[in-house]
């Protein structure tokens, strides 16, 4: 099995380059990596505390742990590696990180380099990055690893009669904090009991919101004192039952802010003009009455966490592709949530569909329906959102487990 994987591991390394190409996110993905060694010199020969996470979703998960380190370690480095273009590209300029990166691919050569150049105080793996050469590399080199947030199932790799070579990875970790008892006990079934239940740092980083100023002048104007639904990291199937629903069975009171994943101006277009009722786009709201539409397209991001706060139902997008966004950040203002049906990788999800604070719905017919009651049935909303905001209260306080173990550790 090692030699399978670090053979498809060079055979990857031979034909990104040639595929980058053709596609641009591949392109990021290699080009990027390019960089990775000029940039770690930075904070070469000096304390740092590695972060690695494999996109957007993770880096919110390792950041409530930057942020705590920044003020109580300030003497430490900060790096903070990224797998995914996605991810690395909007947080590339994160202010208390002292380099951000992509990692390496995961050959013998490139570990090797890697850590013997970073040579990180601790290394911090978030959530499921498991890259077995990095992670035998970091045992040899002996470099405390821990992992974050982490979250197992019982088909991956490690848990199969064939996954010994995977399996034999995890001996890097000194310690693993995991979200759930299922975890531990499918760790503790491979031999691993050094493992704590501590949860999701996102929790802790999303109760936060609720001090800060969410107020955007714009919105209150776009909104007035209308019923809101707000899309956030919406794809195109998202946007499809968005734009039908628009389009058909909306009040003219009604009011739409729409989010996407993607804001490539090409998608924007696409959007804006499938919408038959009055949109606005935020790059064009400039000297407008913002009161006279009533959709707004956001095509700009790092709004979107202060926009939830003003939704009366928020939809988040991911659900009907592999990959659901966040659905915490409208959870923690108290806010009715509905998700597409491919959400049982992500166990908040999971948790707020059972207990009814998400409604999870996998055509148009459902999402109409839904949208119409949360609508029309002012308790019945109001009651799944405290449902939601106490399920986020309910769940703080990993930030705190997991930083009381790296004090005593570095």
């Amino acid at each position: 099995m090692n030699f399978v994987y670090n053979v498809v591991v060079f055979i990857a390394s031979l034909l990104l380059p040639i595929l980058a190409l053709f596609n641009k996110k591949i392109n990021l993905f290699v080009t990027g990596r390019n960089e990775t060694f000029t940039k770690i010199k930075a904070v070469k020969g000096e304390k740092n505390i590695w972060f690695h996470v494999a996109s957007l979703g993770e880096f919110e998960q390792a950041r409530p742990l930057i942020e705590q380190l920044k003020t109580s370690h300030s003497s430490y480095k900060i790096v903070v590696t990224f797998f995914s273009p996605s991810g690395y590209e909007i947080r590339k300029n994160y202010s208390l990180a002292d380099v951000v990166c992509y990692l390496p691919l995961d050959t013998k050569r490139n570990v090797y380099k890697f850590v013997k150049e970073l040579q990180p105080t601790m290394a911090l793996f978030v959530k499921y990055e498991f890259w077995p050469n990095l992670l035998i590399e970091l045992k040899k080199q002996k470099v405390p690893t821990v992992l974050v947030s982490g979250i197992l199932r019982k088909n991956q790799l490690f848990f199969k009669s064939y996954g010994g070579f995977m399996k034999k990875s995890l001996e890097a970790f000194h310690h693993f904090f995991v979200q759930d008892t299922n975890s531990l006990n499918l760790l503790a079934s491979i031999g691993f009991t050094n493992v704590t239940v501590a949860g999701d740092t996102r929790f802790d980083r999303v109760s936060k919101l609720l001090k800060q100023d969410n107020s955007l002048d714009f919105i209150s104007e776009f909104k007035e004192d209308k019923f809101t639904l707000i899309a956030g990291s919406t794809w195109q199937e998202d946007e499809s039952l968005l734009v039908t629903y628009i389009n058909k069975y909306a009040s003219k009171t009604d009011k739409f802010i729409i989010a996407p994943h993607t804001i490539q101006s090409s998608a924007i277009k696409v959007l804006k003009n499938s919408i038959q009722s009055k949109t606005v786009l935020f790059s064009e709201k400039g000297g407008v009455n913002l009161a006279n539409y009533q959709v707004l397209i956001v095509d700009a991001i790092g709004l979107l966490t202060k926009i939830y706060a003003a939704a009366d139902v928020a939809y988040v997008g991911g659900g009907l592709k592999t990959g659901l966004h966040n659905i915490l950040e409208p959870a923690t203002f108290g806010v009715p949530v509905i998700i597409g049906n491919k959400y049982i990788k992500f166990k908040e999800a999971v948790d707020l569909v059972k207990i009814g604070g998400c409604i999870s719905i996998s055509n148009q017919e459902e999402f109409t329906n839904n949208l119409q009651i949360l609508k029309k049935d002012e308790g019945f909303r109001n009651l799944t959102g405290v449902i939601n905001k106490r399920y986020i209260e309910d769940h703080i306080g990993a930030t705190e487990t997991i930083m009381n173990y790296i004090t005593h550790k570095i």
